[in-house]
């Protein structure tokens, strides 16, 4: 088995406190005693790289900057540092993400993967003005990816669905390689999506057994060859007994 290891860009600032570089927001949590400005960004990029990790996820939503543009900056920074984008389908036009993605794939000579979340908190969707619930979230971005994937084919794409229609939707030319597409969910709803479009599924740092079935779950779901990646966050003291604390 083999295992790549991706870092985390904070976004939304950085300190040592857990709930601190979740949340721009002051009243949701501390100021980030670190604010998430390029130069210091820059800094953890180039860091990453240099201590062989393979990429940094990028997180999304109105707690931080905005993923696309903050790691294109971050690209002249870098030389071999893949940027792990993590972007919402409801808040962006299929053919437009498909455009971005490929533009951004050619500048930074191959180094865009996608991370397709589809959200799961109603109050954040909202400020975006998505409306839909959760499994109607699920099945828009079904839609979303096979309109993605049909405009990187290098045909122009026709489609209508429940949610989206297209006609001729294209790209100046396919990325090459096409960015891997990342995809995490646990319901029902989502499963099948990420059976159909993911290359990496991911989970949470949950308990093994709760991993390993789900994992399982999504396998019985596809013959499509599929990768697993699991998202863990480490608070590292010098004993077991300051972590726990």
């Amino acid at each position: 088995m083999t295992i790549t290891l991706h870092w985390f860009l904070p976004t939304s600032g950085d300190g040592r406190t857990i709930v601190e570089r979740f949340h721009a927001n002051r009243s949701l949590g501390a100021p980030a005693q670190r604010p998430a400005d390029i130069e210091y960004l820059a800094q953890i990029a180039r860091a990453a790289e240099q201590l062989g990790f393979t990429g940094v996820l990028t997180p999304t939503g109105t707690g931080c900057e905005d993923a696309w543009l903050t790691t294109a900056a971050l690209i002249s920074q870098t030389s071999k540092l893949k940027f792990l984008v993590a972007f919402r389908p409801g808040v962006i036009s299929p053919t437009l993400a498909a455009q971005m993605a490929a533009t951004y794939q050619r500048i930074s000579n191959g180094r865009l993967l996608l991370n397709v979340v589809t959200g799961g908190d109603a109050v954040e969707q909202q400020r975006f003005g998505d409306w839909h619930d959760h499994d109607q979230r699920y099945e828009r971005t079904d839609e979303f990816l096979t309109i993605v994937r049909g405009a990187w084919s290098g045909t122009p794409y026709d489609f209508d669905g429940n949610h989206y229609r297209v006609a001729g939707a294209t790209v100046l030319a396919p990325p090459n390689p096409l960015p891997q597409v990342y995809f995490g969910g646990s319901s029902p709803a989502a499963l099948p999506v990420a059976a159909r479009h993911a290359d990496v599924y991911l989970t949470w740092g949950e308990p093994p057994a709760q991993v390993a079935d789900k994992i399982a779950r999504v396998r019985a779901l596809t013959d499509r060859p599929l990768r697993f990646g699991i998202r863990l966050h480490t608070i590292s003291r010098d004993t077991s007994e300051e972590a726990w604390r």
